[in-house]
């Protein structure tokens, strides 16, 4: 294959080197056209000819902080300088600090972190603890739900990536709440609560309670919708797991750290679960990290027995300083209560208006800087928009220089955290001038 031409503009270069040689993820390769992103700063991103994007997809939901927040790239670079790498057998300050910094913001009891490269590898490890906790091996997860790309973690999934790579053992799949498509006829959130949770129980029983070892939810499933839980369903899951001993594992690993306005997304429920799985905004993705929030009979488990995990990269020393760094300034700064403002005082009230004056969406549904809207072809039949006219209303909404976050028939609205007024009301304009026009036509 021949070189790209050292002619081109840079941004032609990127495009060229990155077709003729990078593999992308979850896509058929010779289609692929990727956007080009050469900088960013706060809500925005560029490329290289200086065309400027409003990022509200928080590129894979993770950039809470914002793109390039100074106090995290200056903690990267005084790092690098100090210590680039060390083992995860020795003691270094930085992963001490951070794990302490996680820990208080974790329900009282938990007190020990175990880091991780990612959310799919905290998952892993979860389910491991999990495993070994309670010596039983099922795994309960939900068909509506995004959990990571290895082993158990893809297995656990609930969504079609599952099926092509379904080689770990263990695990079964059961409808988690969702009221504007029930999968139990319900007519309420409390209804749609209740019978879910009527149904999680018959699961369990059908499967042999002694066998499970953990029920795994994502505290708000995410990539499959942002399906906030109705009243009790979680409180509900907690009790059915404590009634038969089976540990609750929370995924928090897209919406935690700020995402739905308080430190972890479980704040807004009531429930506290066994173990907590975070990664990408507890640094905003700055450097590649996740880990495993333990409570604390199950960190005792390994006080006289050796845990069997491990990874090279566990609590890198950058990752570390930019976790320190970012939850810093997430204090300090107050970016977790501007998620929840914006949520309360800006997106709720604004993505309402859009419901009522484009019949196209079907549901808004969403907390803090972390929304959803359901866009159908019909309201009263609720039948999901189709591929091509939502591959048209992405193309509108770049043309008009909005980064978009689009799943299935849906457009998740999820800038970072440090969002301003302005810039949602930007965005608002823009979904409003798009969605006027005759998509269906």
């Amino acid at each position: 294959m021949t070189s790209p031409s050292a002619t081109a503009s840079r941004n032609e270069l990127a495009y060229d080197l990155d077709r003729a040689h990078v593999f992308h993820s979850w896509s058929a390769q010779g289609a692929l056209k990727p956007l080009v992103i050469a900088g960013g700063q706060g809500s925005r991103v560029w490329d290289y000819d200086g065309r400027s994007y409003l990022d509200f997809s928080s590129q894979l939901v993770n950039v809470n902080i914002g793109h390039q927040h100074p106090a995290v790239t200056a903690a990267i670079i005084e790092q690098v300088g100090q210590l680039a790498t060390v083992a995860p057998s020795t003691a270094t300050l930085s992963r001490g600090e951070a794990a302490k910094r996680i820990a208080e913001r974790a329900p009282e009891g938990f007190n020990k972190v175990f880091f991780t490269n990612g959310g799919a590898d905290a998952i892993e490890n979860a389910i491991r603890m999990a495993r070994l906790h309670t010596g039983r091996d099922k795994v309960l997860s939900t068909y509506r739900s995004y959990h990571g790309n290895t082993g158990a973690a893809i297995v656990a999934t609930g969504d079609w990536r599952r099926i092509p790579n379904e080689f770990a053992r263990g695990h079964v799949h059961f409808f988690g709440p969702w009221l504007y498509r029930s999968e139990f006829w319900a007519s309420s959130p409390e209804q749609e609560s209740e019978r879910a949770l009527r149904h999680l129980e018959h699961v369990i029983q059908s499967e042999g309670p002694a066998g499970i070892a953990a029920v795994l939810l994502e505290t708000i499933p995410g990539t499959a919708g942002v399906l906030v839980p109705p009243p009790g369903y979680l409180a509900g899951v907690r009790a059915l797991c404590d009634r038969y001993g089976i540990m609750l594992i929370l995924d928090e690993v897209m919406a935690g750290f700020g995402r739905t306005g308080n430190w972890f997304a479980f704040d807004g429920f009531d429930v506290v679960p066994d173990l907590i799985t975070f990664a990408k905004g507890v640094n905003s993705g700055y450097v590649p990290t996740g880990g495993v929030i333990i409570s604390d009979p199950i960190a005792n488990d390994f006080d006289a027995t050796v845990y069997p995990g491990g990874l090279t990269y566990s609590g890198h020393p950058l990752a570390m300083a930019s976790i320190v760094a970012a939850l810093d300034a997430m204090e300090s700064e107050g970016i977790v209560e501007n998620a929840a403002r914006i949520g309360r005082d800006a997106l709720a009230p604004g993505l309402a208006e859009l419901q009522a004056k484009h019949p196209i969406i079907g549901e808004v549904r969403g907390v803090g800087v972390f929304w959803a809207l359901e866009l159908v072809s019909d309201r009263e039949t609720r039948q999901p928009l189709n591929g091509a006219v939502m591959g048209r209303i992405r193309s509108e909404l770049l043309a008009r220089n909005l980064l978009p976050f689009l799943a299935e028939n849906r457009i998740h609205v999820v800038p970072p955290c440090v969002v301003t007024d302005a810039e949602v009301a930007e965005a608002l304009a823009i979904y409003d001038e798009v969605l006027s026009l005759d998509l269906l036509g």
